[in-house]
């Protein structure tokens, strides 16, 4: 089974424009989730997918495969898709790698490729046991539920339920890393948005809606993503501590 490790970037976030050459403890933003993606063994290959010619150039400076993508993609799926179809190389598998996780675990892609060992696996994503009660409550948080056979029944954003329910069972907050069977990449970057996905701004519902299968893994560490300056100074923080 071949792997490919996407990381798209964009630069024109709305919350924070460049975030992807952001420095963080002496290296940018997109080079450290390049390096740390790298140390994956079981992905065959990683490259970022950009639509800027500075992200294009920085990544080529310290090495890195990198591509120039459409600027009319409304996600990183859609990117991802745009690669695999100009590569010529063949890849069974797709992950979408989180462009702004800089310290993500090798161990956690390498975990969510594992899902597909079983051939009836079309999408796989991550999920972490929620510990705390405000982190099921926080809205900037995706929820995910999952069937006895860990396939994503719903994504949410609120949960309404109350403390003391909380700490009767187990909720998992969703990691947003996706992998997908090349084929099913290619499908899904045709769909339609759904109502369900464009209500809470979550792809994922799109493919749901559609009937596709979503295989959620746990994992044991946490996401450490970065929206704004002040979560790299957050970052930066915790890291210079645990070092």
């Amino acid at each position: 089974m071949r792997v490919l490790g996407v990381i798209p970037c964009r630069y024109n976030s709305s919350r924070f424009p460049g975030k992807p050459l952001a420095e963080i403890l002496g290296k940018s933003m997109v080079q450290r989730v390049y390096e740390k993606s790298s140390l994956c063994n079981n992905l065959h290959k990683v490259i970022v997918a950009t639509d800027d010619e500075r992200i294009s150039f920085h990544v080529k400076s310290f090495g890195g495969n990198v591509m120039m993508t459409s600027k009319n993609h409304e996600n990183g799926t859609e990117r991802c898709g745009e690669v695999l179809r100009k590569s010529i190389e063949n890849f069974d598998v797709i992950v979408n790698i989180q462009g702004d996780e800089p310290f993500i675990e090798p161990s956690q892609i390498s975990q969510l490729i594992s899902l597909f060992d079983d051939i009836n696996v079309q999408i796989a994503t991550l999920s972490k046991k929620i510990e705390d009660y405000t982190t099921l409550t926080d809205i900037n948080k995706v929820k995910v539920f999952f069937d006895k056979e860990n396939n994503a029944n719903s994504f949410v954003r609120n949960h309404e339920i109350t403390e003391e329910e909380f700490h009767k069972k187990n909720f998992y907050k969703h990691i947003g890393i996706y992998a997908f069977r090349a084929d099913i990449l290619e499908k899904i970057t045709k769909l339609s948005p759904s109502k369900s996905e464009q209500d809470l701004n979550l792809e994922q519902l799109r493919w749901l809606d559609n009937k596709l299968k979503i295989k959620v893994g746990i994992t044991e560490f946490e996401s450490q993503s970065v929206d704004t300056t002040e979560d790299i100074e957050k970052i930066v923080e915790f890291h210079s501590k645990n070092a």
